[in-house]
Order: structure tokens, then sequence, then C-alpha cells
């Protein structure tokens, strides 16, 4: 409606309306400018150098980013002490497995029951190639790493209001959407539409590279055919003996694709954190939080909630009760890196300074859904052949992500069912655990009928429900990190922060980990000059 364009536009709309008009790329731009995605800064562990001079320090929380802080300090020769609020390291690098179980706030209580072997990632489960850190550290800590398949042409694309609301394959949808709009510059550039922004020589070679980007035919047409056949795949395909003749399919026509909508999705492995290679550890991504543990021993205190934090001019006291018992107890060490979430950090008592604690209280946490299903047989590869992979959709399980490993394997197989964000996160949570898993079977049975008969059990994890981050990520704007961030990252006192959070690679391990590196080099001046 016309007076829509007076409203303010969200930060979300707006990405989103670049990526339907320019693509993932454009959108990925606009994402570096809001400080959501970021190539990694990673180019080596910085050098502690000169001893510790006998200082102490404190780490709060252990996921990756106190992980890194306490492996690298205590090298440096920091005699290093980390509390922890669950009984295992990582935070959100989670995996869940069968036996596993979790309790939320509310009280309702999950028992994950997947078969041996089979797991979900509740939180991060994807490593790009350019997370350069994270990558060091798999690398270095002996964490086997396997090929995570964000993109498989033989997935689906599927919108509820277009094609009568049946999936329709991703390759269908590319090559139909990139091989009318190549026909459509060709004409363009044969009847010299383009004036002065293409030279006759450029023109040709323009042509020739539509001809190829779009598989249109000898005459520059995107028509049924061997070309768009290739590209798009055969209604039969070539094959041996008296039947290997194949049988060309038919494209979609122009209109048809356009309106489906179906080609906002296509863009979606441009972005650079979504190239190929993409990885994840072997066995669930706790690999990377239990590669550290053997370095770091008796230095975690597992099952501590810390419930306060006090600094003076000598050092950092923070005060926590052991979860299993009730006792309260106190730490204390010269310096404090904090790596707790701000969602959690900012109802937690600490003495600094007005603008970081104004900071703290500033940057709110994104709501987020993951849903893993078990079923009793692989029939995505069975019976569609899709191998990995990611399937899009409207619907408010927003997508599927197929496994990337064991293809082919018997038995029970695991996938990912839902992973959706903001209001329907909320809404979905709102519900008891067995309703999400309900509703995330209905609606994927939309997508896959064999959900109905083949559905074992899930697990639905919705993060601000998990009392350890009550959020997913911290969720910065423009305004926020012009007012908020720098004196976020500040060392204040005695103490310092780190975590996705301290970064502008929010929802990435890559942000933990690279804003733990920056806080222990900076810690460690601090030292050297005192």
């Amino acid at each position: 409606m016309p007076f829509e364009t007076a409203l303010p536009m969200r930060k979300r709309d707006l990405l989103a309306l670049i990526g339907r008009s320019a693509g993932a790329s454009a959108m990925y731009l606009a994402m570096t400018s809001l400080g959501h995605a970021q190539p990694s800064p990673f180019r080596g562990v910085p050098r502690l150098e000169g001893g510790a001079k006998g200082a102490s320090v404190l780490i709060l929380g252990g996921g990756l980013a106190g992980l890194v802080s306490a492996l690298e300090l205590s090298r440096a020769g920091y005699k290093v002490e980390l509390l922890e609020y669950n009984d295992r390291i990582g935070g959100r690098s989670w995996t869940l497995r069968g036996g596993d179980t979790f309790t939320e706030l509310g009280g309702a209580k999950q028992t994950c029951e997947f078969a041996s072997g089979n797991y979900i990632n509740p939180g991060p489960w994807r490593i790009p190639h350019n997370h350069y850190a994270v990558m060091h550290y798999c690398h270095e800590l002996g964490v086997a790493l396997e090929p995570f398949m964000q993109l498989n042409y033989n997935a689906y694309v599927h919108s509820a209001k277009a094609f009568g609301g049946v999936p329709q394959r991703y390759r269908h949808i590319q090559a139909d959407f990139l091989g009318h709009v190549s026909e459509l510059l060709a004409k363009a550039v044969k009847a010299d539409a383009l004036g002065d922004a293409v030279t006759k020589e450029d023109a040709e070679i323009l042509l020739a590279s539509l001809r190829n980007l779009g598989a249109l035919d000898k005459d520059y047409r995107y028509v049924m055919g061997q070309p768009s056949s290739e590209r798009r795949g055969w209604a039969k395909g070539p094959g041996g003996g008296l039947s290997a003749k194949p049988v060309p399919s038919e494209p979609l026509d122009l209109t048809t694709v356009l309106q489906s909508g179906l080609w906002r999705h296509i863009s979606n492995s441009l972005g650079s954190t979504h190239h190929t290679a993409i990885f994840q550890p072997v066995g669930g991504m706790d690999a990377i939080p239990r590669a550290f543990a053997p370095h770091l021993g008796d230095m975690v205190r597992l099952n501590a909630k810390v419930t306060a934090i006090r600094q003076d001019e000598t050092g950092v006291t923070a005060a926590y009760t052991d979860t299993r018992t009730g006792e309260k107890r106190t730490a204390r060490a010269d310096w404090c890196i904090c790596t707790i979430p701000l969602s959690i950090l900012s109802q937690i008592e600490m003495n600094v300074g007005g603008d970081m604690a104004a900071a703290i209280g500033a940057v709110p946490y994104a709501a987020s859904l993951k849903v893993g299903l078990e079923f009793r047989r692989r029939f995505w590869e069975q019976d569609e052949q899709i191998y990995g992979g990611i399937t899009m959709t409207d619907l408010p399980i927003g997508q599927i992500s197929y496994p990337s490993s064991g293809y082919g394997r018997p038995g029970p197989a695991t996938l990912l069912g839902a992973y959706g964000f903001g209001a329907f996160a909320f809404e979905y949570t709102s519900l008891a655990p067995a309703e999400r898993i309900a509703r995330t079977v209905e609606w994927g049975s939309r997508i896959h009928p064999q959900y109905r008969d083949e559905f074992m059990n899930g697990v639905a994890v919705g993060w601000h429900r998990v009392p350890f981050t009550q959020g997913c990520f911290g969720q910065w704007t423009d305004d926020l990190r012009a007012e908020h961030y720098d004196n976020l990252c500040q060392i204040d006192g005695r103490i310092m922060l780190a975590g996705e959070h301290a970064s502008y690679i929010p929802a990435w391990q890559e942000g933990a980990v690279t804003s733990a590196l920056d806080a222990i080099a900076r810690l460690h001046q601090r030292v050297m000059s005192a």
C-alpha cells in the first residue's frame, strides 16, 4: 500500500529488499556496513612476549572466547581460572546427541532420543573457509573437519503461494531465471539498446558470455533443448542402449518464474560466508571446545553460576554459586576477561563505569529457533536424490538442512527441520517443545510428504529460553555501534569483555575468537606497562 513507504524500514526488511533486487552479493556488502557480516581479520595469534609478571586472570564463560583466552594466556605464563555456568565447556558451540537432556527457562525439559551417531547442532553448525581464526584452532588442536553442503542444486526452493505449494528444484528456478534474464539482455545488446555503455567489441563478448551463462541456443533464445536441459536437467536423462536418447525438459516461462518469487533464494550462496568450501567438525560442533579441554585441565570450574563481579584497585572478585550443591563461593584474580553474553551480563551486579554499563545494557539479542528431527530412513536421498544442502521455504520453518555426512547409510538419520528468527521464533517457542516439533513435522510434510510416516522424534531449542544465553546473538545497529561499541570493548579498570558481541562478526564463532585474541593482546600490553 502507498502509505507503507512512509513507515520506518527495519534493517532486516532493508537487507531482504536489497537481496531481492540485487542478489546476495549486494546484500552481503550491505550487511557488512550494518555490522552483520565481515571477512575475518585474523592474521595469526598475537605474541604475548615478556612473561606474565606473576599476573593472574579470571575468565568468566567457557565459550570459544573464554577458551581461546584461557589457552593463550596460560601459554604466556598467566595463572588462569575459568568459571563456566554449564556442566560442559563450549557455550553456544553445542551438540545434542541421544541421551542428552536440557531444561529451558520455564522448566520444560527435553531428552534427545536420537540413535547412536546422530546429532544436531543447536548453535553454530558451519565454518566458512574464510573464518581463519576458527580454522586455525581446528588445525592446531586436531579437530577433524568435513565439507558442509551449503548449496545443493537438487534441493528445493518452496513457497506456499507458488506452484500450488509444490516445491521446485533449485536448479530449475536458477536455470530458468538466468536463462530468461540472459535472453532479455542479449536482445538489448543486439538492438544496441545499451548505447555507449558497451563498445562493439565488448558487445560481441557480452553476447557470447550471455549465451554461456544463460544456456541460450544459437539464436540467443532460452528455450527447450539441449543447452537449457544440460543446465536445468532433462525430462528423461541420457542412458544406454535403445532407450538412451534423452528427452529435453520444458523451461518455465519468465512470468511464472518472476511471479513465484522463488528467484529470491538463488542468491543465498553468493555471500562470502556461504562460499564453498564450508566445513563442519566431524561428529558435531562441540568437537572444537572438546579439543581445548586437555590443554586447560583444572583451570576450568564447571557448574559455576556467576552472581556478582566486583573490582577494586588490586583485582577482580567473582561471586558464584555451585549449581550442583548450591554452595556460594568466590574466585579472585588480578584481571578479568568476561565473555558472558550481554543478555545475561546485564542482569549481573558489576561495578564498571557508566559507559561500559550502558553498552552492556544497550544491545538486544536475536531470538532464534532450531528443531532437529530424526527419521527412520534417509528418504530425501533414497526418494528425492538430495544429498546435503538446504531447502528454502516461506513456511515458518524457514529452511531444511540435510546432513552433509553419512550418505547412503541405512537406519535412522537426522536433519535440521527448522531454523527461524525474530517474531516467528518468539511465537514458536511459546509453545511446549512437543508442539513445536509437531508443527515442524506438519509444515515440513508440505515439502516432504514422507515426514508423517518416517518421523521418529525431535528436539526444539529456542535460544531466548536457553538459560545461559537468553538469546541467539547480539544485534548491533549502526547507531548502537557508534554510541556503545568502543565503550564495550575498552578495558574498564581491571575488567574487559570478549565474545561475538564484542566483534563485527556477530552470530559467528569467528567473532568470538577474534574478539578474544584482541582482548588478550591489549590486556598483556596493559600488564607489561603496569
